[in-house]
């Protein structure tokens, strides 16, 4: 019996719950159960209307989407933008559905331990009485970290979790400056049109820009010396913002005092030279991972798609202009 449910096609791995819930209420075909993904496509790519993915997986290149000649939405499980290609659905008509708002919380939360994680050496303590140099015979005392209260912090890209950002940081009585493409209307804090003269002023650096072409590689080498070797870099954003060989250049000769990352350029490698260093702490592309912010984002990729069918439009769609 043909299907009355409409037919979509899920790229990657999600979470098993809402696996399942998308299986309920649609149609849905995993692309990774195909021995041959290439050669389903082509045969079969016209069946979908639908297509659920990921912003830190596979994403929607433009190959994908001319691959599903019937494709009218896409739902991704993520904020991130950058892996799917927007020009390519915008020229189909193809509405793309995303998890902004539910993650800013968890995010913001996550640089901000970071920040104070890399300034007060929480790791790197931890590290050290692990290894029971504590108290130790001929051990060093543990060095000296560097306070948050206070402190300047710059803020590169002010969208909603740039936001969430600053105003935790107000919290630790830190003063806020903050770069972006044009200054954002109601911001309370300084814009700094330009990047390097804001890491000049900043103690700490947070990246929080979109990622993509136009952002990649925004924090250079210029951008790091300018921080100096007093700054801290923190980077929740997207690796590619970051140009990661100038970052370890910086981090190995001590030009920058420390950096904290959650994301890199080629996840999930990480470089050696950052793995070996005590002045940096690397999660694992972490900042949304909890409970309660991966249900909200799977629950967005339901609703996402369900008043898609039933309305034609999205609860939350990406600008596609």
């Amino acid at each position: 019996m043909t299907s009355t449910k409409p037919r979509v096609l899920q790229i990657g791995r999600l979470l098993p719950w809402l696996e399942e819930r998308l299986a309920a209420a649609h149609d849905l075909h995993r692309l990774a159960d195909e021995a041959d993904p290439q050669a389903f496509l082509a045969a079969r790519g016209a069946e979908f209307v639908g297509l659920v993915t990921s912003a830190g997986g596979s994403g929607a290149d433009a190959a994908l989407i001319d691959a599903l000649p019937s494709l009218r939405v896409i739902s991704s499980f993520g904020v991130g933008l950058d892996k799917i290609d927007l020009a390519a659905a915008a020229r189909r008509g193809i509405a793309v559905g995303y998890t902004p708002d539910v993650l800013n919380d968890c995010v913001a939360d996550l640089a901000m331990a970071l920040l104070l994680d890399v300034a007060r050496r929480t790791s790197e303590a931890d590290r050290y009485v692990r290894a029971g140099r504590w108290g130790a015979a001929g051990a060093p005392a543990f060095p000296l970290g560097r306070r948050v209260s206070g402190a300047k912090l710059g803020i590169v890209g002010l969208g909603r979790i740039g936001r969430t950002i600053a105003r935790r940081a107000l919290g630790f009585d830190m003063a806020i400056r903050y770069h972006a493409r044009r200054p954002v209307a109601d911001a309370p804090w300084p814009h700094e049109p330009s990047l390097v003269a804001l890491a000049d002023w900043a103690d700490f650096l947070v990246v929080i820009a979109a990622g993509g072409a136009g952002t990649r590689h925004l924090v250079d080498g210029a951008v790091l010396d300018a921080l100096g070797p007093e700054g801290f870099l923190v980077n929740v954003s997207r690796g590619s913002v970051v140009d990661e060989a100038a970052l370890v250049h910086a981090l190995v000769e001590r030009r920058i005092a420390g950096a904290a990352l959650d994301v890199f350029e080629h996840e999930p490698q990480v470089p050696a030279a950052l793995r070996a260093l005590d002045n940096v702490v690397l999660l694992p592309h972490i900042a949304s991972a909890t409970r309660e912010t991966r249900q909200a984002m799977g629950q967005r990729v339901l609703d996402n798609l369900a008043l898609f069918f039933a309305e034609g439009r999205l609860v939350t769609a990406a600008p596609l202009d």
